[in-house]
């Protein structure tokens, strides 16, 4: 039977240690249509996998559709993720194809969904995994707060005044739980900025106060 990689059960022991508790960040590399390199840093949702594979685990985030990341991705699919464990001097870099699961309502000025292809995300689709479910149910998980971040202009916009920030959203209740119609606006609008990101990566575990690589899996 087929096992999950060593840097996959390497990354479920640095989570489950105490000095790493709330080590929820990491960075993703993409680039652009010139071979330039960005980062950004994430947060980290869930870690997903085809029933009856360990072996093809997918690492699970979100991001607003509106961001450059997303456009940089529809050109290059393929990213790479680092994740600094600060308690246990643990460093992470997974590389992989992301694929970008958009509202099916998104502004039409935004290119739909990224329906990347690879051996995790195919045996997903294989077995009828519900993207849009799961985008939903991880929305809907986050506080009221992290909801609204989805109601304010595209990320990188500029300010003209820190005033500006007191006009935007700052709750949006949870699925079914909207009662008025500027709760309704600001939920449907936050919904259709939101999307997951998942990527299902090779990885390796770097030693990073020690130096010592771990073997790709």
């Amino acid at each position: 039977m087929a096992s999950m990689p060593r840097w996959r059960s390497a990354l479920s022991k640095a989570l489950s240690l105490p000095e790493n508790q709330g080590q929820n960040l990491y960075q993703l590399a993409t680039t652009d249509s010139g071979a330039t390199a960005h980062a950004r840093t994430l947060v980290h949702r869930d870690i997903l996998q085809p029933a009856g594979f360990p072996q093809l685990p997918i690492i699970l985030t979100t991001t607003d559709i509106r961001t450059p990341k997303v456009v940089q991705l529809r050109a290059h699919p393929q990213a790479e993720l680092c994740w600094w464990m600060a308690g246990s001097s643990d460093q992470f870099r997974l590389l992989g194809p992301v694929r970008i699961v958009s509202s099916p309502h998104a502004d039409p000025q935004h290119a739909p969904s990224l329906w990347t292809s690879s051996l995790a995300f195919d045996k997903m689709d294989a077995q009828r995994f519900d993207w849009e479910k799961q985008r939903l149910e991880v929305f809907d998980n986050m506080s009221a707060h992290m909801k609204a971040s989805w109601c304010r202009p595209p990320p990188g916009s500029v300010m003209e005044s820190y005033e500006d920030a007191k006009k935007w959203p700052q709750t949006v209740p949870k699925l079914g739980e909207a009662e008025t119609e500027e709760d309704k606006r600001n939920q449907e609008q936050a919904l259709r900025n939101f999307c997951t990101c998942a990527r299902g990566p090779r990885g390796r575990r770097l030693g990073a106060a020690r130096g010592e690589a771990q073997p790709e899996d």
